[in-house]
């Protein structure tokens, strides 16, 4: 007997897209906003204490390796990621559907820079964590999206 029947019609997945919309009462819109707002404002005051340094010092998070292949002193570096966080938690708030996936390839350089500090893993879960949630504001982005196209 045959497994499988050869007059059945093929089996097809059906497309079911995910529809978010722009009300407060909608949790997967509530989800966004939290997601969007929190991640902006981490992005931008991570970056603006890496001129300060009021939060901690940012030196110990860097691995020598890229401090000498980029040829910067390392707290000129550190102001240079600084500008970059700054700009991509601003890009973050006002644009979430492209900045999110831009955003979480920066989070993955940076835990490819702590596992190679080496005594940092603690941290570089951490900031999965946020990479992970990153993604899903990109997803999340991306539904309302549509739904703003859809109801312009």
């Amino acid at each position: 007997m045959d497994a499988v029947r050869r007059d059945a019609p093929p089996r097809t997945r059906d497309v079911v897209e995910m529809t978010v919309t722009a009300d407060l009462a909608d949790p997967a819109y509530q989800a966004y906003m939290l997601l969007r707002n929190a991640l902006s404002i981490n992005l931008i005051l991570a970056g603006a204490d890496k001129f300060l340094n009021a939060m901690i010092d940012w030196m110990q998070y860097l691995a020598p390796a890229i401090a000498r292949t980029v040829g910067l002193p390392p707290d000129i570096f550190l102001r240079g990621v600084g500008v970059v966080e700054i700009a991509l938690g601003l890009w973050l708030a006002f644009v979430p559907r492209r900045a999110a996936y831009w955003v979480a390839g920066w989070l993955a350089l940076i835990i490819v820079d702590l596992l190679a500090v080496g005594t940092h893993y603690d941290v570089a879960l951490g900031d999965f964590a946020l990479l992970l949630g990153t993604l899903a504001l990109g997803r999340l982005a991306s539904g309302v999206h549509r739904w703003h196209e859809r109801h312009k």
